[in-house]
C-alpha cells in the first residue's frame, strides 16, 4: 500500500514551528554551488566538445540530456523523497548523492582527454573518440546530478518552513540569490585564462590550456558545493519521515515500489487532463519563448569564439573568444539579480505582468537579431580593415558585451513571470500549483529537446555558424510577444494577491 497524503503529512506536523532563518539560508546556498557548476557547462562545454573533434553541427545533441533528465529525474526524484523513510532524513541522502554523483561526473569531463589518450585515442587526429565518449558520459551525469540536487534542496526550504507562507517566500529569495551569486562566480571563473597557473599539474599533453583552464574551474565548482553540502548535512536537521505504526512491513514496502511510477507520472498526467484553458495558452507560449531562448543558451560563447572573434575550433583566438564570452555571461547574471528585484513594480507600471513578458520578448528578438549585425561588422573588419582574428575593434567587443547584458532583462522575466503566472492560474481554477508548476516545466524542456535536436543541422543547412539559429531565436520571440498579449487572459489584482511569485531557474 503506498503511503497516503496524511501520512505524508504525519513529519511536517511533527514540525510545529518553522526552522529559523538562519538554516534555510544555509541550505540555500548549495544553489550557490549548483549555479557555479551549471555557469561553467553553459559557457565552456560546447566549445570544450568541439576541440575533442565533435563537428559543431553534432554538439548540439549532447545537451538533450539537460531537457531529458528534467522531464523524468525531477519528478522521480520528488517523488521519491516526498516518500523516502530513511534515518538520515527525506531529502539528505538525496543531497549527498547527487554532490558525489557531481564529483564523478566533473572528474570525467576534466579528465576526459588524458583518459581517453590512455585508452589509445591519436592526438594527431582531429577527432578523439574514446575522450569524446567519456565526456559525454560524465556530462549527463553531471546534468541527472544537478537535477538531483535542485528538487530536494527547494522541497527541503518547504519542510523548514513549515507552511509559513513569509519564510517560503524569504526562503526562495535566498535560492534566488545564491544562484545569482553562483553564476557571476561561474562566469567570472570562465572568463579567467590564467586560473590553471594555480593548478600547473592540469596542463597535460592530452589537455592543453584551454582544457587545462575548464578542469581548474571545475576544481573550484566542486569544492565548493562539497564545502556547502557538507554544512547543511552535519548542520541541518532533516527529521525522518514517520508513516506510522503498521506501514513499515515488507509486503507493504513492496506495495510501494510496485505503485510508484503509476503513482508518480499518474498524477502528472492526471494534472495534463484537468488543465484549463489559460493554463495550456501559458504553456504554449513558454514553449515558444524557450525555442527563443535555448539557441542562445547552447551556443553564446562560440559565437563569440567563431563569429566575433574569428577563431577556429581550438585556436588561441577562439579560446579567447569564449573566454570574453563568459565576461558578458557574467554581466547578464548580475544584469539578471538586478532586474529580478524590479519584476513586480515593472509590472505594475506596464498595466501586468503579461504586458512585461510581451515587451521584454521583444527586447529579447532584437537582441538575437542584433548578432547578426555585431558579427557582420566583426567579419568586415578582418576583411577590410586588416584586423587579425582574436582581435576584434573596441566598439565590436562593446557591441557584443552589450548584447550579453540587455539580455539579462528578458532573462529576469523569463525566469519568474510564467511561473508567478501558473501559480496565479491554478490558484483561480483551484488545481494545485505545485502540479500545475510540474506540468509548466514540460513546456520548458520539450522545446529545449527540440532545439537540442535541429539546431547544429539548421546551422548546417544555411552554411554553418550560429547565426541561422540566432536568427531562429528572434523570430520565435517575436511570435511568443503577440501570443503572449493575444491569448493570456490579464490576472486580476485580488488573483495576483493569491498566489506567491515563484522564481524558477533553468535547467
Amino acid at each position: 500500500m503506498e503511503p497516503s497524503s496524511s501520512s505524508l503529512q504525519m513529519e511536517t506536523a511533527e514540525r510545529k514551528q518553522s526552522s529559523p532563518l538562519r538554516k534555510m539560508f544555509a541550505v540555500s546556498s548549495i544553489a550557490a554551488g549548483i549555479q557555479f557548476g551549471w555557469a561553467l557547462q553553459l559557457s565552456l562545454l560546447t566549445p570544450y566538445v568541439q576541440t575533442l573533434g565533435v563537428p559543431h553541427a553534432w554538439s548540439s545533441f549532447i545537451w538533450l540530456c539537460g531537457p531529458i533528465s528534467g522531464l523524468v529525474v525531477q519528478p522521480i526524484v520528488g517523488y521519491t523523497s516526498d516518500r523516502c523513510t530513511s534515518r538520515f532524513g527525506r531529502r539528505r541522502p538525496f543531497i549527498m548523492s547527487g554532490a558525489l554523483a557531481v564529483a564523478i561526473s566533473v572528474f570525467l569531463i576534466g579528465y576526459a582527454a588524458d583518459i581517453g589518450h590512455a585508452t589509445g585515442d591519436d592526438l594527431t587526429k582531429k577527432t578523439r573518440p574514446r575522450a569524446v565518449a567519456i565526456f559525454v558520459i560524465g556530462f549527463w551525469i553531471l546534468d541527472v546530478a544537478n537535477n538531483m540536487l535542485q528538487g530536494p534542496c527547494r522541497a527541503f526550504l518547504g519542510d523548514l518552513a513549515a507552511g509559513d507562507q513569509k519564510k517560503t517566500r524569504t526562503a526562495n529569495a535566498f535560492y534566488s540569490f545564491f544562484m545569482a551569486i553562483g553564476n557571476v562566480l561561474g562566469y567570472a571563473a570562465g572568463s579567467y585564462d590564467k586560473l590553471h597557473r594555480i593548478f600547473p599539474f592540469t596542463e597535460t599533453k592530452a589537455c592543453d590550456v584551454f582544457c587545462a583552464n575548464l578542469k581548474s574551474c571545475f576544481f573550484f565548482s566542486i569544492l565548493l558545493l562539497l564545502i556547502l553540502c557538507v554544512i547543511v548535512l552535519t548542520c541541518v536537521e532533516d527529521p525522518q519521515l514517520k508513516l506510522g505504526s503498521g506501514n513499515t512491513n515488507n509486503d507493504e514496502n513492496q506495495d510501494v515500489q510496485t505503485g510508484f511510477w503509476c503513482s508518480c507520472f499518474g498524477e502528472l498526467g492526471a494534472a495534463f487532463k484537468e488543465l484549463q484553458k489559460p493554463m495550456l495558452m501559458l504553456m504554449l507560449v513558454t514553449a515558444i519563448n524557450w525555442v527563443a531562448w535555448f539557441p542562445y543558451m547552447l551556443f553564446d560563447t562560440d559565437w563569440m569564439g567563431r563569429e566575433v572573434y574569428g577563431g577556429d575550433v581550438g585556436s588561441p583566438a577562439y579560446n579567447d573568444g569564449v573566454h570574453a564570452g563568459s565576461l558578458g555571461l557574467m554581466l547578464n547574471s548580475v544584469v539578471l539579480a538586478l532586474m529580478s528585484l524590479a519584476v513586480e513594480p515593472m509590472g505594475r507600471l506596464v498595466g501586468g505582468v503579461k504586458w512585461l513578458w510581451a515587451i521584454v520578448n521583444v527586447i529579447l528578438a532584437v537582441g538575437m537579431a542584433m548578432t547578426v549585425v555585431i558579427t557582420n561588422a566583426a567579419r568586415n573588419e578582418r576583411r577590410h580593415d586588416g584586423v587579425i582574428a582574436g582581435h576584434p575593434s573596441t566598439s565590436v567587443k562593446a557591441g557584443a558585451l552589450s548584447f550579453f547584458s540587455v539580455l539579462g532583462i528578458p532573462l529576469a522575466i523569463t525566469f519568474s513571470v510564467p511561473f508567478a503566472l501558473a501559480s496565479i492560474y491554478s490558484s483561480t481554477s483551484g488545481a494545485g500549483q505545485g502540479l500545475s508548476l510540474g506540468v509548466l516545466n514540460v513546456s520548458i524542456v520539450v522545446p529545449q529537446m527540440i532545439v537540442s535536436a535541429i539546431s547544429g543541422q539548421w546551422d548546417k543547412w544555411f552554411g554553418g555558424g550560429n547565426l541561422p539559429a540566432f536568427v531562429l531565436g528572434a523570430v520565435a520571440a517575436t511570435v511568443s510577444a503577440v501570443l503572449a498579449v493575444i491569448l493570456l487572459p490579464n490576472p486580476k489584482p485580488a488573483d495576483e494577491s493569491k498566489a506567491s511569485v515563484t522564481v524558477g531557474g533553468f535547467h
